[in-house]
């Protein structure tokens, strides 16, 4: 776990480094090379430091483990803070849209500034390196099983995406339609938008738990029915508890053993569960008695 939780860390101080250096240099190339694009998609790369701390604040209290008061753990605590982060996202976005609306709805395009060849190279340079955030992020919380550190990595691809429309409109402005500068800030808008709405889906997911998908159900089913003296499964309900699963499985044993001895099969089911899918964190397991032919 402590690998895990350092993992985290070290992926979130990389991505705090990179954002603040690359957030900047957007900034400043945005203002000399006076394109808005630029400036707007600096602003999104900014709220990517504000967001990786909501991650690290979030995976440190999901980690901690359950007290008197919080038996079942503080797994949810990480929704809370992908909820947070799709707030951040979802605010950063309209207020970058709403500004590139303003300047179309203007009318006057003429008066509107050309962006400098400079801001298509910064353009350049923020897809590469967001798309490499995205990867490497990704990995990371794939390997955690992080719920929150994958929004951060969906954050870093939409930065990514959001420079590409830069890109775009910057070029479009300096091929004679400056419009187009301002219509990319309106772009970048809906990725964002689009990038908050898919954690926030996510992170109410696990508060609310959702079951987990059919694939994994059927394959916990197959690992039940291996297990010797399991003649039924009858029923088996999962949910989503933050980055953790909890799974409820009946199933049926000959009525004709003894107490201990079905007691034994429960224990080899509940220990084939939690050993075979590591982010199961409790399987509860009820016995129920046979007396027919197998079905």
């Amino acid at each position: 776990m402590k690998k895990k939780h350092n993992l985290a860390y070290k992926v979130s101080a990389v991505s705090i480094a990179v954002n603040l250096v690359l957030s900047l240099l957007k900034l400043a190339v945005g203002i000399v090379a006076s394109s808005g694009a630029m400036i707007s998609d600096a602003v999104h790369s900014a709220s990517d430091v504000f967001s990786t701390i909501i991650v690290i604040v979030g995976i440190a209290m999901s980690r901690k483990k359950s007290d008197a008061d919080h038996q079942y753990g503080h797994e949810r605590m990480e929704c809370m803070a992908s909820l947070l982060l799709a707030a951040v996202l979802a605010f950063t976005g309209g207020g970058i849209g709403i500004k590139g609306i303003q300047k179309i709805a203007g009318g006057n395009y003429g008066n509107l500034a050309v962006p400098g060849a400079l801001a298509l190279a910064a353009a350049v340079v923020s897809i590469l390196v967001k798309e490499w955030m995205y990867w490497y992020t990704r990995a990371a919380a794939k390997k955690i099983n992080s719920g929150a550190l994958l929004a951060d990595a969906w954050h870093h691809r939409s930065d990514a995406l959001s420079s590409v429309g830069a890109f775009i409109g910057i070029l479009g402005a300096r091929m004679g339609y400056p419009v187009l500068d301002a219509a990319a800030s309106v772009g970048i808008c809906l990725f964002i938008e689009k990038a908050a709405f898919e954690i926030c889906r996510d992170a109410m997911d696990k508060m609310v738990d959702k079951s987990c998908p059919d694939e994994l159900v059927d394959r916990m089913r197959e690992v039940v029915r291996k297990e010797e003296g399991v003649i039924n499964i009858d029923d088996m309900k999962t949910r989503l508890f933050g980055d953790k699963i909890y799974v409820d499985v009946e199933f049926s044993a000959d009525g004709r053993k003894s107490l201990e001895e079905s007691h034994d099969i429960a224990e080899r089911v509940h220990a084939a569960i939690e050993r075979e899918f590591p982010a199961v964190k409790h399987c509860m397991v009820h016995v129920n008695p046979y007396h027919g032919q197998p079905g």
